[in-house]
């Protein structure tokens, strides 16, 4: 796949995988020491894009202010939260900013099988879907693991 964003991705094996990234490009930071770095970030960041190219353009438009509107706030709301937590001091803040985001990938599967159900996307198009929300979903709870062993740790 490649995305407007300049970066390339594809699935490979039901997983996504970054072909070209943040890191790849010149910045004025160390991206390695931001929630850019993450790869539950950067999955939700998968995602975002993907269900923003392939499955709202998709969408009637009696839809533009309900589902359209549902999938673009858990959207958004997937990486927004991995980076707000990223930022905060404590680690328990942090946990609950990722389950924030983990609630959101979940929303955006029962999203998708709307979508499907209501015929508003193909099978081909809902499994794509899938195998990144799944994918999303197995790291984000990697790392919302490896956070709360962190935080026994201290």
């Amino acid at each position: 796949m490649d995305w407007t964003d300049g970066n390339n991705y594809e699935i490979e094996n039901g997983r996504s995988r970054k072909v070209l990234g943040l890191e790849d490009a010149p910045s004025q930071y160390n991206s390695g020491r931001d929630f850019t770095s993450l790869d539950a970030w950067r999955k939700a960041r998968v995602l975002k894009i993907f269900l923003y190219n392939e499955v709202i353009p998709m969408l009637p438009d009696e839809e533009k202010y309900n589902l359209n509107v549902q999938i673009r706030k858990a959207a958004v709301s997937g990486t927004a939260n991995i980076a707000e937590g990223y930022g905060r001091y404590h680690y328990q803040d942090a946990i609950q900013f990722y389950r924030v985001s983990r609630a959101s990938v979940y929303e955006l599967k029962d999203h998708l099988i709307s979508c499907l159900d209501l015929k508003f996307i193909s099978v081909d198009i809902f499994q794509k879907g899938i195998t990144l929300i799944e994918d999303t979903k197995v790291t984000l709870n990697g790392f919302i693991n490896f956070v709360m062993n962190q935080k026994k740790r201290t």
